[in-house]
């Protein structure tokens, strides 16, 4: 089960970064590969809420991933899970999941991001390439949340 975690200090307040990570409608504005999100069902506090990113592939093609969220806590933690039945990504996923923390420090926040994917079949012999991959896109997600919130890298 490849596990992933990337951790940064972001010059923002924790009340900053938890509106940006917290708000599917946000997520093309900071998350990779995301040209746009619809179909969004926000309940209060985040938790139950539901909704599809529109992914870039690099052919230019946009593929729909469902997603919804298991946990939130305001200022703190904000976990998603990826809808895998019935998508093109049910053949090589069992489970996907992302896991936002956040804290404050030094006055910014620091923000740790971990993607924690179960493999299903033949993919799992994958594993290491998986692991490599997710690493840059939490890496690119950091770096969109710098750029979203006026920070530079």
């Amino acid at each position: 089960m490849p596990r992933v975690t990337r951790r940064r200090t972001i010059a923002a307040p924790v009340g900053e970064v938890w509106e940006l990570v917290s708000d599917p409608y946000s997520l093309p504005r900071w998350w990779p590969r995301t040209s746009r999100v619809e179909s969004v069902d926000r309940k209060p506090g985040g938790k139950r809420s539901q909704w599809t990113k529109v992914l870039q592939t690099a052919e230019g093609r946009g593929v729909r991933a469902d997603y919804r969220c298991l946990s939130a806590a305001e200022g703190e933690r904000y976990v998603w899970e990826q809808q895998l039945a019935g998508s093109p990504f049910e053949r090589h996923l069992r489970s996907s999941k992302v896991e936002i923390g956040l804290r404050p420090a030094g006055g910014g926040t620091e923000v740790s991001i971990a993607s924690e994917q179960k493999l299903r079949g033949m993919s799992r012999l994958g594993s290491p390439l998986m692991r490599g991959g997710q690493g840059k896109i939490l890496d690119q997600a950091l770096d969109g949340l710098e750029t979203a919130l006026g920070g530079s890298r």
